[in-house]
C-alpha cells in the first residue's frame, strides 16, 4: 500500500518546502481526507480528536489558493476569514498560517478583543489576505466600518461545535448573512455533538421579515383592532317582544339617566309571579 505525502496532494512548492523545514512529510487522517477536498472547492465540515492537525488540514489548501491565485485583496477585505471561539486559538492559528506560509506572500493579522482596536483597523486599511478573529470583535470591526466581508473566498468555523456551547450562534448568524454567496466554508470540530442540528442553523443566513408579515390575512393585528362596541340588542326580562332586536331609541335630554337616585325604582323580587 502506498503512503500518502505532501508531495501526492499537489500543494505550491514553497508550502512544501515549509514542511520539509518543519519536519512533515505524512499527513495525519484528517488532512489526507480534508485537502484534497478543500482543492477542490468543495465544503467541508471536519470531526477529529484534538492533536490530529485539524488546523493544517485547512490552513495548507487555503495557503495553496492564495500562493496560485496572487491579486490583491481590496481595501478593508481579507480573502480569507478564519473565525475561532478565544483569544488563544486565534494566535495559534495564526502561528500556523505564518509558519506554514513564510515562502509565501502573504498579508495576515489577527482579530480578537481584549487589546486595542486601533492597530487592528489600521492593518485593514489596505486589505489582507488572512484574518483569524473572534465572533465579538469582528462584528466590532463590521460596525466600525473597518472591515467588509463582500471580499471573503474561504470562510473557516474552527471550533464550531465550542463556539455554539458558549453562545456565538447569534453572532455567527451576523457574520454569516453578511458573506457573499459565492465562498468556500469549512467546519473543522473535535466533537460532533450539535454539530448536526446547529451547524445548520448556524450557517444559515439571517432573515429578515418586513412588518406585519407575521400577520394572519383577514384578521386584524393587535396595534389595528377595533375597539367600537355596538349597541346591545339582547332582549331582558320586561321588554315588549315586538321591541326586541332593535336599538333603544335615545332618552330626552332634559330626562334624568337610568340609575339616578329621583328615577330609581324599588328592588324587584327575585321570583316573578
Amino acid at each position: 500500500m502506498h503512503l500518502l505525502t505532501f508531495s501526492d496532494l499537489r500543494l505550491a512548492a514553497p508550502i512544501l518546502k515549509a514542511l520539509a523545514v518543519k519536519g512533515y512529510a505524512t499527513p495525519t487522517p484528517i488532512q489526507a481526507q480534508a485537502i484534497p477536498c478543500v482543492l477542490a472547492g468543495k465544503d467541508l465540515l471536519g470531526i477529529a480528536q484534538t492533536g490530529t492537525g485539524k488546523t493544517a488540514a485547512f490552513a495548507l489548501p487555503i495557503l495553496d489558493h492564495l500562493a496560485k491565485s496572487t491579486r490583491p485583496p481590496k481595501r478593508h477585505t481579507c480573502r480569507a476569514l478564519i473565525l475561532s471561539p478565544t483569544r488563544e486559538l486565534s494566535g495559534q492559528i495564526l502561528d500556523s498560517f505564518r509558519a506554514y506560509g513564510r515562502h509565501v506572500r502573504i498579508q495576515s493579522a489577527l482579530a480578537i478583543g481584549g487589546v486595542s482596536m486601533g492597530a487592528q483597523v489600521r492593518s485593514l486599511l489596505n486589505g489582507l489576505d488572512v484574518l483569524v478573529a473572534t465572533p465579538g470583535r469582528l462584528l466590532d470591526l463590521i460596525q466600525s466600518n473597518a472591515l467588509r466581508l463582500s471580499g471573503v473566498e474561504v470562510f473557516v468555523l474552527d471550533e464550531a461545535d465550542r463556539m455554539l456551547d458558549m453562545g456565538f450562534i447569534r453572532d455567527i448568524r451576523k457574520i454569516v448573512a453578511k458573506l457573499p454567496a459565492q465562498r468556500l466554508r469549512a467546519e473543522p470540530g473535535a466533537t460532533e455533538r450539535r454539530l448536526s442540528s446547529r451547524g445548520r442553523d448556524a450557517a444559515r443566513p439571517a432573515r429578515c421579515t418586513r412588518p406585519g408579515a407575521h400577520r394572519i390575512p383577514g384578521r386584524p393585528t393587535r396595534h389595528t383592532r377595533s375597539r367600537t362596541r355596538t349597541a346591545d340588542t339582547r332582549p331582558r326580562r320586561g321588554d315588549d317582544p315586538s321591541r326586541c332586536g332593535r336599538r333603544r331609541p335615545a332618552r330626552a335630554a332634559g330626562r334624568r339617566r337610568r340609575g339616578s337616585p329621583s328615577s330609581r325604582s324599588p328592588r324587584r323580587p327575585a321570583a316573578w309571579p
